[in-house]
């Protein structure tokens, strides 16, 4: 597999994955990617060339045996095996994303959530105990958590990001409205729901 897979073939792979779970769940042994460019509007061709940065998982005429190419991409975006993950920020976003069941059943565990309110240390969410955001470094590197999701204000997201990768994460999912600077090695995602919300706006133009 090469290094040079275009980021947004990446991103939807796991689109692939999720219709070909579904699929299975159902029972369908064997699909297209015409039957799959139908669930997920994408063309099938798109589908193709997705696949065929990976390798050949089906025959032309065929198509493709939905347990094996489900295995194959979860191999691919490395979750076929089972991720711990860090909360950092337990306010009301913090403590959605810790207590969310969607996480588990896909390999996403989340082992420990911080906070700096002396009001919430220590206090339970979902099970876990809150841990003082001074602790986060050695809490991360001891529990060797390489995935963080960082739910804090805007004005402290850079400070705890520099925290979580001296902590060895090397996967952010950010939801925090600002643009976090790490190293090149560590991978950053960007969840904002306002720039979504304007996303659509545009097309509700009357």
């Amino acid at each position: 597999m090469s290094d040079s897979v275009p980021d947004i073939v990446i991103g939807r792979l796991p689109l692939y994955l999720r219709a070909l779970a579904r699929l299975e769940q159902d029972g369908v042994p064997i699909t297209s990617s015409h039957e799959l460019g139908a669930q997920l509007g994408i063309s099938s061709a798109q589908i193709r060339k997705d696949l065929s940065h990976f390798g050949e998982f089906g025959k032309q005429g065929t198509g493709y045996q939905v347990p094996y190419l489900r295995e194959q991409l979860a191999r691919i975006l490395c979750v076929d095996r089972d991720w711990t993950v860090a909360v950092i920020g337990a306010g009301h976003l913090g403590r959605a994303l810790a207590g969310y069941k969607g996480f588990g059943p896909r390999g996403f565990h989340v082992d420990v959530i911080f906070d700096n309110d002396p009001d919430i240390i220590g206090t339970q969410i979902g099970g876990l105990v809150v841990k003082p955001g001074e602790s986060m470094v050695e809490e991360l590197r001891a529990r060797r958590i390489e995935i963080a999701m960082i739910a804090v204000p805007a004005a402290a997201a850079q400070s705890v990001t520099d925290r979580v990768v001296a902590g060895g994460v090397r996967a952010i999912l950010n939801y925090a409205p600002i643009r976090l600077v790490v190293p090149d090695y560590v991978h950053v995602q960007d969840i904002d729901p306002v720039i979504h919300l304007q996303h659509m706006t545009y097309y509700l133009r009357t």
